[in-house]
């Protein structure tokens, strides 16, 4: 199954790693540096819009962080 996380993109549910809220989870240095350091290595695949929560999946050996601008719950919401 995939999962929509907005701007017209979607990813597989068996390749996610996590649904982190921004507002939340910035706060922590440690977070700071990985999407930092995400960014560096082109991770990260922007959104649109003001993002509120990012989504970190890794398949076929790649990692990705998706900038989303939906929430975190509504994201877990759309799994379930």
């Amino acid at each position: 199954m995939y999962l929509s996380i907005g701007n017209d993109m979607a990813v597989r549910e068996k390749s996610i790693i996590g649904i982190f809220d921004l507002d939340n989870t910035s706060t922590s240095k440690r977070t700071r540096e990985f999407l930092a350091a995400a960014e560096g290595e082109g991770q990260v695949v922007p959104c649109d819009d003001l993002p509120k929560s990012f989504v970190v999946t890794a398949e076929y050996g790649m990692d990705r962080v998706y900038l989303t601008s939906l929430s975190s719950s509504t994201l877990e919401k759309r799994i379930k």
